[in-house]
């Protein structure tokens, strides 16, 4: 899914006062972690996974993986949370303002 630059804005502004929601620990990226992130996509549509102890470059690595195996979005990253969306097939409980020529 492909975000435009106000729909990036209207996430953000939902995900300012969540909490991360999944702890990557020090095995890092695993299954059963990819398990729970995609458990709590399917619940919230919009999460916080926190990805603590890594540089830039992994975390970039490991925040691809995520989107490629759970099918979410990047949403945006700053420090070591990066913020993920999912929406839910019907009755997504975050509607996006559309795209200008929409």
């Amino acid at each position: 899914m492909t975000l435009t630059a106000r729909q990036r804005q209207y996430l953000r502004s939902q995900a300012h006062h969540l909490k991360p929601v999944v702890l990557l620990g020090q095995h890092g990226l695993t299954d059963a972690v990819l398990a729970e992130i995609d458990q709590a996509l399917e619940i919230h549509e919009l999460i916080k996974v926190r990805i603590p102890g890594v540089d830039r470059e992994e975390k970039r690595e490991i925040t691809e993986a995520i989107t490629a195996a759970t099918g979410a979005t990047l949403v945006q990253t700053v420090g070591h949370v990066a913020v993920l969306f999912r929406p839910h097939e019907k009755n997504s409980e975050y509607p996006l303002p559309r795209a200008k020529g929409q």
